[in-house]
């Protein structure tokens, strides 16, 4: 008996079905999970649409389409269909970036039509703590930013996002959106960083956060100040506030190539647990 599939947008009323499938893999679909908890499936404050892949008639996996195109707990099929839809729709989106065999194959379909990209991360090892580093001891200046001091964390974080992305977030909108999910996470008391003389010389984020995984993101030491070891004292700081405060495993990814970081990470304690791929527009 042939399977019978098909893709749609998902509503407001999918949303338990929707949860399910996300909380499949807690962690690699912490980044997801923790929109579609904030704004469920109303794609206006969503921020995009999340299509559903069923088969014979059961939703089976998920593809949130917005600014990043993200499949999430998809197998071959179900890539291929979000492809179909993807190129029927047009490229929206500035990167596409998830689970790597998934987003491997999600390109291969659409880089015909979407490329070429402008750069392809094919392995960024996904990463995870589950307890206060044991090996590094936590830097006692990493604290939290106040409401305040947005202003005083913006230039980190500028410099952290071209560094890493290879453009500056200011560009296109002037910065708005991009000083708004600054302005987002410190309010949110999820922006940590060490500042010294009215200079931030370490800062991080907690981006992604369910009530079972949370994502550190931005990791970011000013140029001056490297080598010197605040990258594993700092994130050993925020490790312990993400473990206390947010949710019982903390995760980031990292590119395979900045050997540095991950080694930085590892002492600290964490371990790879699998791989993500990213396509920047």
């Amino acid at each position: 008996m042939l399977t019978q599939t098909t893709t749609r947008v998902l509503e407001p009323s999918d949303l338990d079905a929707a949860m399910e499938i996300l909380g499949r893999e807690p962690v690699e679909n912490a980044f997801v999970t923790s929109r579609v908890q904030v704004a469920g499936l109303d794609p206006w404050r969503l921020g995009g649409e999340m299509w559903g892949w069923y088969a014979d008639g059961e939703l089976r996996s998920l593809c949130y389409a917005g600014a990043n195109l993200v499949p999430v707990c998809a197998g071959p099929d179900a890539v291929r269909a979000f492809a179909d839809r993807a190129r029927r729709t047009g490229r929206r989106c500035s990167s596409i970036v998830g689970p790597a065999e998934a987003t491997r194959l999600l390109w291969q379909l659409l880089e015909p039509s979407w490329g070429p990209a402008r750069e392809v991360r094919s392995h960024q090892p996904l990463m995870v703590i589950e307890r206060p580093s044991t090996t590094v001891e936590a830097d006692p200046q990493v604290r939290r930013i106040r409401k305040d001091e947005v202003e005083l964390i913006m230039p980190a974080c500028v410099a952290m996002f071209t560094e890493e992305v290879g453009i500056s977030p200011m560009a296109g909108d002037g910065g708005l959106l991009y000083q708004a999910r600054v302005a987002e996470l410190v309010a949110g008391g999820r922006s940590f960083a060490r500042v010294e003389d009215g200079k931030v010389v370490f800062k991080a984020e907690i981006g992604a956060a369910t009530a079972r995984a949370c994502q550190i993101q931005g990791v970011w030491v000013d140029p001056e100040f490297r080598g010197l070891g605040h990258s594993e004292t700092g994130m050993a700081a925020v490790v312990e506030y993400a473990l206390r405060d947010v949710a019982p495993v903390v995760s980031l990814y990292v590119n395979d190539f900045n050997a540095a970081a991950r080694a930085a990470y590892r002492r600290v304690g964490f371990r790879e647990v699998g791989a993500f791929m990213s396509v920047l527009f």
